[in-house]
């Protein structure tokens, strides 16, 4: 039931939706009715059965947040709802290249059709693995898929002086393609 309830709530404050992990208005009602999750492979489900619409994926990740304490939630000016996330909500699923070397911009299209560039704002960071990830908005993360990581790869150069790891430009900056340090709970 609470699907629905979320789902009207969003068309009716549909003026209100903004990007990937912008809060929306304090104080909504928790909603504890039905369970949303999201699995290791970017699948979103509710109440067990995935949800197959695509355009209603995207519309959910419009109202993902993750608060303070790394809790993920789907918050309408007036209820939220718990999700449980397995690793990332979102996926980097491709990648554009533009440009070469220390003028390198990389960019990432994740599974809801929003991009990213590679910078200052949006670092990759690289968990024992590799489990690469690029930083969204909110403290969201996009798992960067197989793939593209692979293509990172190709693209790897070797850093500037002092650091040891090969690695990729993008937006003026360097980002090793390896765990930078030993690892701390998320």
């Amino acid at each position: 039931m609470c699907l629905s309830l979320v789902y009207d709530n969003m068309y009716r404050h549909s003026y209100l939706l903004g990007e990937i992990g912008d809060n929306m208005a304090a104080g909504p009602e928790i909603c504890i009715e039905g369970e949303f999750r999201i699995d290791s492979k970017g699948t979103w489900f509710h109440e067990g059965a995935p949800i197959g619409r695509r355009e209603m994926v995207k519309l959910f990740a419009r109202v993902l947040v993750r608060d303070g304490e790394g809790a993920y939630w789907l918050e309408t000016p007036v209820e939220k709802v718990p999700v449980m996330v397995e690793d990332a909500p979102f996926l980097a699923v491709e990648l554009k290249v533009q440009g070469r070397a220390a003028a390198q911009a990389l960019r990432f299209r994740t599974n809801i059709d929003r991009w990213v560039e590679l910078g200052a704002d949006h670092p990759l960071i690289v968990r024992a693995g590799p489990r690469p990830y690029v930083k969204l908005a909110g403290g969201m993360e996009a798992l960067v898929v197989r793939p593209v990581y692979y293509q990172l790869a190709e693209l790897a150069v070797a850093g500037p002086a002092g650091t040891e790891h090969p690695g990729v430009w993008s937006g003026g900056r360097f980002f090793p393609l390896t765990p930078a340090a030993p690892e701390a709970p998320r």
